[in-house]
């Protein structure tokens, strides 16, 4: 299922356990086999997170396989919430497992490809073991990123990143945090003996070109075939719409009728009020659960639905504004 660019463990543990790559995944992937940096904007359960750890995997694998996997530190996560750090680094047991298992059935033994996480609650004894055996995945905020760039140690271990993988990115842009950040990737790019690939990710970037400048610190460069420094892999937020056009059986007229408007709000509520009426009475019964068994204490859900959506249908404050003064 995936390319040859792919190590042949990585390969095979992909097309076990998913059908099928998605379209964010295809195009990151073709972009960062061109060695740009790349900003990939897809919709939450795309898996663009995916997308952007397996070519860094396949690499540390193909190491692995050759024997030459040292012990230093190859990738950079960096992401602005301490929680969804602790999450990756747990969302990369199963692929990590998995890449390890499939390499030592081919080769008899392998070795481990290792993650950490380094924020300000690490506990000392994990930050010795990091000084002493740098894991190859680090897990950081851009906060503590920049405390390890003013130790000897922490330099030490980011001299050998080769790639940067910042998440949730468009909390960074415009604000201090990012501005932060921007100069720690700075410093990141002169620490290294190349310039790392700088992988940016989010659901929401607006205006996506300011952000990829952003994310490879040059605003409008471009290299010298031509083509710009960031690869822009731009998926949309596209969500599912259920649209219709409800036409009353009466003749339109320029100004619309109370009878015309009538028949407008009973369409429209035979579409909609029972879901909104759901939907309000699921709120109630989760904020105050003890007002609603005390409002309804014998009533069964739908009943109580029901009941509300009889009040609804009385109120014209809660009428859903669908058709426009001319009907169109």
């Amino acid at each position: 299922m995936l390319g040859a660019a792919f190590d042949p463990a990585v390969a095979r543990w992909f097309g076990a356990s998913f059908a099928a790559a998605t379209a964010c995944q295809t195009r990151a992937w073709a972009a960062l086999a061109t060695g740009r940096h790349t900003l990939v904007a897809a919709p939450t359960g795309s898996g663009k997170t995916l997308a952007a750890f397996l070519t860094a995997l396949s690499e540390l694998a193909s190491r692995a396989r050759a024997g030459c996997l040292a012990q230093e530190t190859a990738v950079l996560y960096v992401s602005p919430l301490k929680a969804l750090g602790n999450d990756i680094q747990r969302n990369l047991e199963r692929p990590l497992a998995g890449i390890k298992a499939l390499l030592a059935e081919e080769l008899g033994e392998a070795p481990s490809i290792t993650t950490a996480v380094r924020t300000g609650d690490t506990p000392a004894a994990a930050r010795t073991l990091m000084r002493k055996r740098p894991p190859h995945i680090l897990v950081t905020t851009p906060e503590s990123l920049y405390i390890l760039l003013t130790s000897d140690s922490g330099r030490d271990m980011l001299r050998t990143v080769r790639t940067v993988i910042i998440d949730e990115i468009h909390a960074l842009v415009g604000n201090k945090r990012g501005a932060h950040l921007a100069l720690s990737l700075a410093r990141l790019d002169a620490l290294t003996v190349a310039p790392p690939v700088r992988i940016g990710l989010s659901a929401t970037q607006r205006p996506i070109e300011r952000v990829a400048e952003f994310l490879t610190g040059q605003p409008h460069a471009v290299h010298a075939d031509a083509e710009p420094v960031c690869a822009i892999v731009d998926e949309g937020h596209k969500r599912a719409r259920d649209l219709a056009i409800e036409m009353p059986p009466s003749p339109l007229e320029t100004v619309i009728s109370a009878e015309v408007a009538g028949e407008l709000r009973a369409r429209a509520w035979s579409n909609s009020s029972t879901s909104i009426a759901a939907r309000w009475c699921s709120s109630i019964r989760g904020a105050w659960p003890s007002a609603w068994h005390a409002r309804w204490p014998t009533s069964s859900a739908t009943t109580r639905c029901a009941r509300i959506t009889a009040a609804c249908r009385a109120s014209d404050a809660w009428m859903p504004r669908r058709a426009s003064s001319t009907g169109i």
